[in-house]
């Protein structure tokens, strides 16, 4: 099993403690928390692109170039990069550019972000579109990367005559590229025919119902000519653990509740701004949530979970989600520590 750690950088106060960090020290604790996944033993490091809500990050590229320069084996991924409401070249060029800082780390997911359709109306597109945004803008992210001397035609921007991107990839042919996918069997069907792996978007949802997305991805991998052995299928878990079950939902229980509550005010805040009828976003029970969606507890309680999310949906990767809800530094690096001695260990010889 590999492992990663995500982070969509919300700026959310500490029900417990009260401290609001402001967005440059949050910005910095996310080039920390690379460091100290590293130091853990993660592979990677995912980071989330959002714009106009309290998820303040919204180049996650500037960010990785500069967790890039503290670290030297992580891998580096976003969770995920915009890739419907970018302009497919500059993701090419960016992204290729952190790849030749880190000297060949660089391995992006890639998705729509539909939950927030103001990213649409703000941006001046029709969220309409977004599949097909989006597919066209994957396959040509994966021509500039794979090719030299790119004649292309498209439908949602300007053509490109005999063009190469600068800097090219350090990674040959191409760097891997994930997909978000999972609710849509269209996206998932991309995934595999542009031979790009899989990352569920399984904290919306149980396991269960991301069952015949990775049913379909595993077919569709044979039958698009890919060699099985090169396919991966992720899935992310909203985390907590401690030494102790009682610690660990001590410190989880009240900074998920309040991230959900957030959550759903800014998913309202999107809709009004859109133009459209805010919607009440559903929030389930904390005890529903983790028995669901996330994991927490001891590390025998988070391992277990872990393997029946493996056996479920076939994983060869976990993201986790640390930081949700305003956790502070110190109980971070608790959370790492146990990570490291008992719980990294254990997934790596999975």
């Amino acid at each position: 099993m590999r492992t990663g750690l995500l982070s969509l950088g919300d700026v959310i106060r500490d029900p417990i403690t009260g401290e609001l960090r402001t967005p440059a020290q949050r910005h910095r604790n996310l080039v920390d928390q690379a460091v100290w996944a590293e130091a853990a033993g993660f592979d990677t490091i995912h980071f989330g692109e959002h714009h106009f809500s309290r998820y303040i990050m919204s180049s996650p590229q500037v960010v990785l170039a500069a967790a890039a320069e503290r670290t030297t084996t992580l891998r580096l991924s976003t969770g995920v990069t915009l890739a419907a409401n970018l302009d497919p070249v500059r993701v090419a060029e960016d992204y290729a550019t952190v790849d030749a800082i880190s000297n060949g780390r660089i391995e992006p997911c890639f998705g729509r972000g539909t939950l927030f359709p103001d990213v649409y109306s703000e941006f001046g597109q029709d969220e309409a579109c977004a599949s097909e945004r989006f597919a066209e803008s994957l396959e040509l992210i994966v021509r500039l990367w794979s090719e030299e001397d790119v004649t292309w035609t498209g439908k949602y921007r300007a053509p490109l005559h005999h063009a190469t991107v600068h800097p090219r990839p350090t990674q040959t042919p191409r760097p891997p590229i994930w997909v978000g996918a999972g609710l849509s069997i269209d996206s998932v069907d991309l995934a595999a025919r542009l031979g790009c792996w899989l990352m569920l978007p399984s904290v919306f949802g149980v396991w269960e119902m991301f069952k015949p997305a990775v049913e379909h991805y595993e077919a569709a991998w044979t039958k698009y000519g890919h060699d099985p052995s090169q396919r991966r299928i992720g899935a992310i878990s909203h985390f907590g653990v401690a030494r102790t079950s009682q610690e660990a939902h001590a410190r989880f229980r009240p900074r998920y509740e309040a991230y959900w509550g957030e959550l759903s005010k800014w998913t309202s805040e999107s809709a009004q701004r859109a133009g459209r009828e805010p919607r009440p976003f559903p929030i389930p029970t904390y005890d529903t949530m983790t028995s669901s969606i996330a994991i927490c507890g001891s590390p025998a309680e988070v391992l277990e979970r872990f393997a029946v999310a493996r056996e479920t949906l076939h994983l060869d990767t976990q993201l986790v989600m640390l930081d949700m809800g305003g956790m502070p530094d110190r109980e971070l690096r608790d959370s790492f520590d146990v990570l490291a001695s008992d719980v990294l260990p254990a997934l790596r010889a999975a």
